[in-house]
């Protein structure tokens, strides 16, 4: 769960406003506030969960006198059929809650599920499957721990988590005269903290001049293999490597077994599938 309650309270208050701004005219038509049941949430299809706790947090909000069993943590593996959690109480409060609690669920477990797969595509050779800051507007911190709760690892959270020089910023600074070494050493000198400074290049020479330049680590951009390979023997150890643009499921071991230390991959925030998650109420 990340670990800025404040910030995921607010993200859960923005959901619940979407749907209960104006009321649930439906459940108050037709459902007494004094019935009582359980729902039970179960996953329908295999995955990884991630937002159980969001989701545990939406009911609370909608009403703190809900009875909410977490059964299984975020990481746990789901089948067809595993039940997640069940909640108690109020049958209107939980059907004021279902949608947004599940949205929260299905979209966290779908980046998990992602993710995981291609951490087991790689399984067995030292490499690192990273996400980007390709994320929903909003919903960063939720989606990255979702990343993590499939077996992945979170590059920057923000703009402020380390020094990235990518292909604009070198545009820029090109267009003044500087080369890679002088980009680097003015990356170094002027950042208000000792961030690692990493540097994005579309050529192996590129990469071994960012490198030579002291670079922490150097990003492959859309990198063939064979490139890849040679950019990973030029560096020989000189900095961390990292492989990003157009890996896919298909092609990541691949990229894997070229020798880089990181690979980073937007599509498992921005491209995941939700994984299918509902609610299946019992009254007594």
């Amino acid at each position: 769960m990340p670990s800025n309650k404040l910030q995921i309270e607010d993200i859960i208050d923005r959901a619940l406003a979407e749907d209960l701004s104006k009321g649930d005219v439906t459940t108050e038509a037709l459902i007494s506030t004094d019935w009582r049941g359980t729902g039970f949430i179960v996953a329908k299809k295999e995955g990884i969960l991630a937002g159980i706790n969001v989701a545990k947090q939406v009911f609370h909000r909608v009403d703190p006198e809900l009875k909410v069993e977490v059964l299984l943590e975020d990481g746990a593996g789901v089948k067809p059929g595993s039940k997640v959690a069940n909640v108690s109480g109020s049958i209107a409060s939980i059907l004021q809650a279902e949608r947004v609690a599940l949205n929260f669920l299905q979209r966290l477990s779908g980046i998990a599920s992602e993710t995981n797969r291609y951490v087991e595509a790689v399984k067995g050779v030292p490499v690192r499957i990273m996400d980007t800051r390709k994320t929903t507007p909003g919903l960063r911190s939720v989606e990255k721990h979702a990343v993590k709760a499939g077996g992945g690892e979170n590059h920057r959270m923000s703009l402020g988590d380390g020094i990235l020089i990518k292909d604009n910023h070198l545009a820029a600074l090109r267009s003044r005269g500087l080369n890679i070494k002088q980009i680097v050493a003015r990356a170094r000198q002027d950042s208000p903290q000792r961030l690692p400074v990493e540097v994005e290049v579309e050529t192996v020479s590129e990469a071994l001049e960012a490198a030579e330049a002291g670079a922490d680590v150097v990003m492959l951009d859309n990198m063939n293999l064979e490139e890849m390979r040679k950019a990973v023997k030029s560096i020989h150890g000189r900095a961390l490597i990292e492989a990003s643009g157009g890996i896919t499921l298909d092609n990541v071991r691949a990229v894997a077994e070229t020798g880089v230390d990181f690979i980073s991959v937007g599509a498992l925030t921005h491209s995941a599938r939700a994984l299918d998650i509902s609610l299946e109420l019992e009254v007594p």
